[in-house]
């Protein structure tokens, strides 16, 4: 690492502190899976943990879901110290307050400040958790058809007390447990979390006694500062220019315009300057439905979609994100709420279309940066169930991660096709088919991917996911906001988009019955949900692919020989055994415009 003007710290120290502060984010991580109570932290891995200096600035956070992380600790950590000016070791707080900095309601959120022996705050810790029922009015942790936060109906805790002195509050702690509808699953990760907070807090307490609080203060200045300056390289590397892109999200809700709803983000590269500026302002008033963003989310959404177009290694915190200019609008609805709109499902739906809408915008721009559409979410295979299992008598909700895909195609390679969406970057798991059925009454017959589903181009996106599965021996309710039915997932620079979403259910005499994007769906025993995941975007136009590509393809059973011919260009045997090359090039020099999917 090269070292910045008026640097204190060498590029050795520099880089050995970011691995021990990197690891200390990585251990909080691994205390949240491996001691998590309910699927979606154990085996979903829906989770976050980062460090935040005590000047509320992001500084480590390895692993973490980007939509969780890069704008949100930051704010929270700021809220907790102006309710609490006086912090104490041994304090902790619980936020889930997207009026106050965290993403949604369903992310609850562990804040412990870092208290050295003189009393003096170094840090502040953050694990934020997914949870598998948060109190909404309905079974969903993602509730789209909540008119008002009342609505709504979850706990909203902005930076409360939940422990002193390393104590419980036992108020907060009954008043969610009354609340929540799995109260000993919830009290679960609720340790789980403390716990991950509570290892982070003496790892750097450790540290700091063995490097010293002057040099890691010395340390968070200079990495900083060397994190703006590789941005500042990473931008001016991009081409210069405004322009704007648009992403439409499906009308799923009543409170939409009935074409669905296009959110418009206005792009300006300076890259003399090494600064880019994001213009959310444009964009409708906050809805009357659970789809709005918190101001954490549109912020992050739109970062996302500049760090998916510059080079990958530029390190992810607050001395980087100094070059990201983002203007938001109060009472927007990718902007900055006002109580009590609604934001249960900030993280996701409308999210994903501004972190698209940013990057394929930067993609026209030139050849060779930005992406393509990542698929839309959250279809029914990564949907909340509840019920009653009937083997113990007992309650049970969780949300499942049974499959989607979503990965956009890119300027130099395939998608990345388990990505999941373009907010949480592939970071959490995929269900085990096994775990899942020995934990819910729950039988999944089938997962595969989709013949012909993927976004054709140069680079392709990702297939879509088929996934169909029901209760067993039990009625289940599925909670889900499947957006990409009508708007699928668009290509860039000639690309086609990828298979939009879908969903059915299968009756017990077998008839198909089409579901709607948005719903909480009662399911009797013996009846299933197939799930049609989005698939992504592909990047340039299908007849630059590589012919040998496509054999692959073909001979991997993702894509059929005639749509090898008709949107590739290219002619395969129908095994994928072999190309005929000459075919191949007459087939493209005199081909016309490109189907796209059926």
């Amino acid at each position: 690492m090269k070292q910045t003007p008026h640097s204190s710290t060498s590029g050795v120290q520099l880089a050995v502190i970011t691995n021990r502060l990197e690891g200390i984010a990585r251990k909080m991580a691994n205390t949240l899976l491996r001691s998590g109570r309910s699927g979606v932290l154990n085996i979903a891995r829906d989770f976050s943990c980062c460090i935040v200096t005590a000047d509320c600035d992001l500084l480590a956070a390895a692993e973490s879901l980007p939509i969780h992380v890069l704008c949100g600790p930051d704010m929270m950590s700021r809220t907790m110290k102006e309710y609490h000016p006086e912090l104490r070791r041994g304090d902790a707080f619980l936020h889930n307050s997207p009026y106050h900095g965290c993403s949604h309601p369903a992310d609850h959120t562990i804040l412990v400040p870092v208290i050295d022996d003189q009393g003096i705050h170094r840090y502040t810790v953050v694990a934020k958790a997914h949870q598998a029922d948060c109190g909404n009015s309905e079974p969903t942790t993602y509730m789209g058809s909540a008119r008002d936060v009342y609505h709504e109906g979850a706990l909203i805790f902005p930076a409360v007390k939940i422990q002193s002195q390393y104590r419980n509050v036992e108020d907060v702690i009954r008043m969610c447990k009354m609340r929540i509808r799995v109260p000993e699953q919830w009290w679960g990760d609720y340790l789980a979390m403390m716990g991950a907070a509570r290892i982070g807090e003496r790892e750097l307490l450790a540290l700091g006694e063995e490097l010293g609080w002057q040099t890691l203060e010395d340390y968070s200045r200079d990495y900083l500062n060397y994190s703006e300056q590789r941005m500042i390289s990473a931008i001016n590397k991009l081409a210069a220019g405004k322009t704007q892109g648009q992403s439409t999200h499906d009308p799923l809700f009543e409170s939409m315009p009935e074409t669905g709803l296009t959110v418009t983000s206005k792009v300006t590269i300076d890259n003399q300057q090494g600064k880019v500026v994001i213009d959310l302002t444009d964009n409708p008033d906050s809805l009357a439905c659970g789809l709005n963003l918190s101001e954490a989310c549109a912020r992050t959404a739109a970062m996302v979609g500049v760090f998916n177009s510059v080079e990958h290694s530029v390190p992810k915190n607050a001395g980087s994100f100094r070059r990201i200019d983002i203007l938001l609008r109060e009472g927007c609805v990718v902007g900055i709420p006002v109580h009590p709109t609604s934001c249960s499902v900030a993280t996701t739906n409308l999210a994903d279309r501004v972190a698209n809408s940013v990057q394929s915008a930067i993609a026209e721009l030139e050849d060779g940066a930005g992406l393509a559409e990542c698929g839309a979410v959250i279809p029914p295979s990564i949907g909340v169930i509840s019920g009653i299992d009937p083997k113990t008598g007992h309650a049970f909700i969780n949300q499942l991660f049974l499959g989607f895909t979503g990965g956009a195609g890119a300027p130099f390679a395939d998608a990345w096709q388990t990505i999941g969406h373009v907010g949480n970057a592939g970071l959490c798991f995929q269900d085990s088919v096994e775990l899942d059925e020995m934990r819910h009454p729950l039988l999944i017959r089938s997962r595969s991917f989709v013949t012909d589903s993927e976004g054709a181009g140069r680079f392709n996106g990702a297939r879509s996911m088929f996934v169909e599965f029901g209760p067993v021996g039990c009625a289940m309710d599925l909670g889900y906001v499947s957006d990409g039915h009508v708007n699928a997932p668009k290509g860039v620079r000639g690309g086609l988009p990828g298979a939009a979403s879908k969903q059915y259910r299968r009756h017990v005499d077998g008839a198909l019955e089409a579901l709607p994007g948005g719903a909480l769906i009662h399911l009797l025993d013996g009846e299933t949900i197939l799930s049609y995941s989005c698939g992504g975007g592909g990047y340039g136009h299908p007849h630059e692919r590589a012919p040998e590509q496509v054999r692959k393809d073909v001979s991997e059973g993702y894509l059929s020989a005639s749509r090898a011919r008709d949107v590739f260009g290219v002619v395969v045997d129908e095994h994928g055994l072999g190309v005929d090359l000459k075919a191949t090039l007459a087939l493209r020099e005199g081909a016309g415009e490109v189907p796209e999917q059926p």
